[in-house]
């Protein structure tokens, strides 16, 4: 009884950063306590010990299945710094840009709504359905960004190279996962600063 009691007295106390994305934040393929989330709760522990990393990613989400989740997910969790991972999946099965946008926008939205201060990870595609598309799609997340004016990561999977991608050539090894952390830390460290 005094455990749970001190456990929930924790995490009350916590404040979560919620990380609301697809596989590439769900760790597919590999072990849990070696994806970047679990490296992001590792660096918030030693360096921020007031936050306390929740993933609520999962494996195939797209932003219309995201839209749907998000405002339980608000209210469950109360996040301080919402981490938003989703678009992929949108782009890899050719989905009409304006809606991604217009669901990602609604995400952020109700996010901003919460008090939550929002990181856009931003993503690109390989050119499956013509650079045209491809360009608009990579351009879609500093558009949001700007618009909403939220922290954005460029891109969450800058510098990994071929051979630190699983046989799918889609998801990150283990050994990429410390340079997905590199990429977003920076972005985020200003906003675990601010009162």
């Amino acid at each position: 009884m005094i455990a749970a009691l001190t456990l929930s007295n924790f995490a009350q106390a916590a404040k979560n950063v919620l990380i609301f994305g697809d596989s590439l934040s769900a760790g597919y393929g590999i072990a849990r306590d070696v994806s970047w989330a679990h490296l992001l709760q590792l660096e918030l522990k030693q360096n921020y010990p007031q936050f306390a990393v929740v993933n609520a990613s999962i494996s195939g989400e797209t932003t219309s299945g995201g839209l749907r989740r998000i405002g339980k997910a608000l209210q469950e969790h109360r996040p301080a710094i919402l981490i938003i991972g989703l678009g992929a999946n949108d782009g890899l099965r050719g989905s009409a840009i304006t809606e991604t946008e217009k669901n990602l926008n609604q995400i952020i939205r109700q996010s901003l709504k919460a008090k939550a201060k929002v990181v856009l990870l931003g993503i690109q595609i390989p050119p499956n359905y013509g650079l045209d598309y491809t360009k608009q799609f990579r351009a879609l997340y500093p558009k949001l960004a700007n618009q909403h004016k939220v922290a954005l990561v460029p891109f969450m999977l800058e510098g990994i190279p071929p051979e630190l991608y699983q046989a799918d050539n889609l998801h990150p090894n283990a050994a990429a996962q410390a340079q997905i952390l590199r990429n977003v830390l920076p972005i985020l460290t200003p906003l675990l600063s601010v009162k």
